[in-house]
């Protein structure tokens, strides 16, 4: 007949774990590396949304000049209340085809005769996004037909070292901000730092 091996369960080497001054020393390591990590992952997130923005904004333009030309009609960006063009480029953006090209009805948006092609939704609250001119419109060659080169500048809260920009030259073309002289600031084309001021 075989015999039965059995062994102590309660032996000390069967129960592992960490002890109290392990855990607590742990804790104290992940709470210093949050703590070094922590303003780097907040610039990291403010840059993310920066690029973000003006990303769509570059995308939103691109689109009201390809929508003139395909068209053949002028198209306008601006910011609605109701149905009339504000200049509070801060508020949502919409792109629409204009029923006439004639800069008479430009400002405004007539829903039962022009068609609304996209919309561009509000900034993040406390950043400030400016455009140099009242209005946005592309003629059907592509041009700029709302006045001179237009630029935007976004600039985020407490961050304006981070500020990017868009421009749009006479010709309709669309340029976004780059760091020229390697300062970690965007510069506009002229060379000029971008800024909300």
């Amino acid at each position: 007949m075989p015999k039965f091996i059995t062994k102590n369960f309660t032996s000390k080497n069967h129960f592992k774990g960490f002890t109290i001054t392990e855990l607590l020393i742990g804790i104290a390591i992940v709470g210093i590396l949050t703590a070094i990590a922590s303003p780097s992952l907040s610039s990291f997130m403010v840059q993310s949304r920066v690029d973000n923005e003006v990303s769509e904004m570059h995308r939103l333009l691109l689109s009201a000049r390809n929508s003139a030309i395909n068209s053949g009609k002028s198209v306008t960006i601006c910011p609605l209340s109701g149905t009339s063009c504000t200049t509070n480029w801060q508020n949502e953006l919409s792109v629409f085809i204009n029923s006439d090209n004639t800069l008479a009805n430009n400002k405004s948006y007539d829903a039962a005769n022009e068609e609304l092609i996209k919309i561009k939704g509000r900034i993040a609250n406390n950043d400030t996004l400016i455009f140099s001119q009242d209005i946005i419109t592309f003629s059907p060659t592509g041009r700029l037909i709302s006045g001179g080169n237009g630029r935007f500048s976004y600039c985020p809260k407490d961050h304006s070292d981070l500020s990017r920009g868009v421009e749009i030259s006479l010709s309709g073309r669309i340029y976004a901000t780059s760091d020229t002289d390697n300062d970690n600031k965007d510069e506009n084309r002229d060379g000029t730092d971008v800024s909300c001021l």
